[in-house]
């Protein structure tokens, strides 16, 4: 058990070094601020408490290096559009992107539409530098098209086309009924509807639905 003692010691030397830290960076270029704030945070996450929550391990990233999937069914309408920008200009960027890193990018997993304005509005670049606030979700590509589903869906916005091509490709992937409705957040008269809406019929014949617990996944 650490004593009083013990622990304010520990909190100086943590606030000696976190000053160290913040003015060495400070005289560095940004390109080298941002590389080396990276590299902090990367350690700090390993460090703490928070390993299983990628939001706590924010990487900035260049923008031209995060690209888009090819499977997202969220589509944004130009006035949504419109005042995610203005959110963005006046409140700052307050949610990161979610990213699988590959090589030296990233695919988007969540956050399309803000790293398209982070992308192509020169004050939002100017404001960034030219970089993305990007977390990493290194997941295998069928768990990450259900994690970009639960992300729509727990926003309420997602395309029924889209949505029906994810389900196709989940299913030639190998997934079952049971890990589609569980892991995507539907039940089965949902995905019964999207097989009447698209000809998916021919994916399930003879496959009856599992049953299990209609519960909406979270983030």
């Amino acid at each position: 058990m650490r004593t009083e003692l013990e622990r304010t010691r520990a909190q100086i030397k943590v606030h000696e070094l976190s000053e160290q830290l913040r003015d060495l960076i400070k005289t560095m270029p940004i390109d080298e601020q941002v590389e080396s704030l990276n590299l902090a945070r990367s350690y700090l996450h390993a460090a703490g408490p928070f390993f299983d929550h990628p939001v706590d391990n924010v990487q900035w990233v260049k923008s031209e290096r995060v690209k888009a999937n090819d499977y997202n069914p969220n589509r944004v309408a130009p006035p949504e559009m419109k005042l995610l920008r203005r959110s963005i200009k006046e409140d700052g960027l307050t949610q990161p992107i979610v990213g699988f890193p590959e090589s030296e990018e990233f695919t988007v997993v969540d956050g399309f539409h803000r790293n398209t304005i982070c992308s192509t509005d020169k004050g939002v670049q100017a404001s960034t530098h030219g970089y993305s606030p990007v977390v990493p979700l290194s997941k295998d590509k069928s768990n990450r098209m259900a994690s970009t589903i639960r992300h729509n869906r727990a926003r309420g916005t997602h395309s029924i086309e889209l949505m029906v091509n994810i389900v196709g490709e989940l299913k030639g992937a190998g997934m079952s009924d049971a890990w589609i409705l569980r892991h995507i957040g539907m039940d089965a008269d949902e995905l019964l509807r999207l097989k009447q809406l698209s000809g998916l019929a021919e994916l399930f014949k003879d496959r009856e639905f599992t049953e299990v617990p209609n519960e909406k996944a979270g983030i």
